[in-house]
């Protein structure tokens, strides 16, 4: 998880690889995601507000791609931890003023 809080540049291969293998291991292993739910959820977030605060060279598209990877990887873990993430991510979406952040949540929240 490590490998998400690290800009690989402007193409950010390295941080697409690992949301795309994240995925698939909560898709493949999600009978054990629920106990890693709260280091899972403080990388993927804290990932969005990095991407989210970027002044680098990263593209807008890239960084629109990254933020979904990790929005797709937060509706994966609400839907095999029943619920727990939109609960979780309500204090959040209340107190965050950013609208790129409060999107990403949206997303999570109007999940079925």
């Amino acid at each position: 998880l490590g490998y998400l809080e690290v800009c690989d540049g402007p193409e950010e291969e390295a941080r697409l690889g690992i949301l795309e293998t994240l995925q698939c291991t909560i898709e493949h292993a999600w009978p054990r995601m629920p106990c890693r739910l709260p280091v899972l959820l403080k990388a993927l977030l804290k990932m969005i507000w990095d991407v989210h605060t970027d002044q680098g060279s990263t593209p807008e598209p890239v960084k629109a791609t990254l933020l979904q990877g990790a929005t797709e990887c937060l509706i994966l873990l609400d839907r095999c931890s029943e619920g727990q993430v939109k609960v979780l991510l309500e204090g959040v979406y209340s107190s965050c003023e950013e609208n790129r952040v409060r999107e990403c949540i949206r997303k999570v929240q109007e999940s079925t």
